[in-house]
Formats: structure tokens, C-alpha cells, sequence
């Protein structure tokens, strides 16, 4: 029941548990900022125990984020099939995308800061409808190259065909 609308016959790849670890960093960094900003804020106007509630509440939702970031990467996967190009993500609400090779217009490699410190890279497919559009966060710059082109090759030569 986990993989819902997912064909059977997928051998389906994950994507880096760094991706769990640049998302925390940044989850700890904007609770931390948004904490102290409170903090100072509300403990200058109305009072530093009103401060202090503000920043065990940033600690509390940091602490809850710690927990989903950990599910949401372990969600991320992909599958390379003969014809199209799988990507599934979400927990609560699980997402299947399919990218047919044909209709790709170009593939793009992504990386901020954040993700070249931790060595992973995030492919992107864009396609001429927005709605096929897909990224695949979290994959190690080596096999996001290979990734970009490979499917850069097979849709040019499945657009051949149209």
C-alpha cells in the first residue's frame, strides 16, 4: 500500500540521507534566527517570559521538523524505465511523477551552498507542461551528472521520433 499507484516491476532508487542533513541545517538555522528574533522581541515589549515561550516554541517546531525532514528524504526515489523517467516523494501525500524521455526539453543540475558542502546535487526535468515537470534532490554529483546525460540522450533521440 505504500507505493499506491507505482508499477510493480520498478527498481527504484534512492536519494542521499545528506539531503536530510542540509534540510535540518537549514531548519536549524531559520528556528534558531526566528527564535532569537522573538526571543529579543517580545522580551523588549512584553516581557522576557513572553520571550522565553516564543523561543521554546521555535525549539518545539525545530524539534517536530527534525523528525519530518527524516521521513520526507527517506520518500524520495527514482526509477529509469525504458520509455520514462519515475519520480515518487511525499508522506502524507504521495506523489508519482512520470517524465516520458520524448517530451523532456532539457535537464538541469542544481547546487546551492548548503548541498555542494555536503556533496550532493539536485536534477531537474523540465518539460513543455509544468505539471510533468520533476526534481530529484539529494543525489551525489556523480550520479547526478550521469543522470543529466543520460536522459538528456535518450529524450533528444526519443524526439527524434515525434
Amino acid at each position: 500500500m505504500d507505493d499506491l499507484f507505482a508499477p510493480s516491476d520498478v527498481s527504484w532508487t534512492p536519494v542521499s540521507p545528506k539531503l536530510a542533513a542540509v534540510r535540518r541545517l537549514n531548519a536549524a538555522l531559520m528556528a534558531g534566527v526566528l527564535g532569537l528574533a522573538a526571543l529579543f522581541g517580545l522580551g523588549l515589549t512584553l516581557g522576557w517570559a513572553y520571550g522565553g515561550l516564543a523561543l521554546l516554541v521555535a525549539v518545539a517546531a525545530f524539534g517536530w521538523s527534525w523528525v519530518l525532514i527524516g521521513r520526507n528524504q527517506r520518500s524520495w526515489k527514482y526509477a529509469e524505465r525504458d520509455d520514462e523517467l519515475l519520480v515518487s516523494h511525499g508522506i502524507m501525500f504521495r506523489e508519482l511523477v512520470v517524465v516520458p524521455y520524448g517530451r523532456m526539453q532539457f535537464v538541469d543540475v542544481a547546487a546551492g551552498p548548503l548541498e555542494r558542502a555536503y556533496g550532493i546535487a539536485t536534477v531537474e526535468l523540465h518539460t513543455a507542461t509544468p505539471a510533468t515537470d520533476a526534481k530529484i534532490p539529494g543525489l551525489h554529483p556523480d550520479e547526478a551528472g550521469r543522470l543529466r546525460d543520460r536522459l538528456s540522450a535518450l529524450g533528444q533521440a526519443q524526439a527524434w521520433g515525434l
